[in-house]
């Protein structure tokens, strides 16, 4: 008989799983607008600084959640 988890652990890890999933499909998002962009323009440089800004914002959420300590995160024990 398996054991289940508790209703908030597994409230937890949906919404972690959840907010995974969107930042998966924003970075996906931002990178095909990169490339759109840049074939709407005929210019490379818009492209690579759409997915420039992207990865730098990106870069920046993920820091500063970090140090924000980010309280949706579970600790595991």
């Amino acid at each position: 008989m398996p054991v289940s988890k508790p209703d908030d652990q597994r409230n937890a890890q949906r919404g972690a799983n959840l907010r995974t999933a969107l930042i998966l499909l924003s970075i996906a998002a931002v990178f095909f607008g990169g490339i759109i962009a840049s074939q709407y323009t005929g210019g490379n440089a818009v492209g690579i600084g759409v997915l420039g800004f992207a990865i730098i914002g990106f870069l920046l959420v993920t820091i500063g959640r970090k140090l924000r300590g980010d309280p949706s995160k579970t600790e595991r024990r």
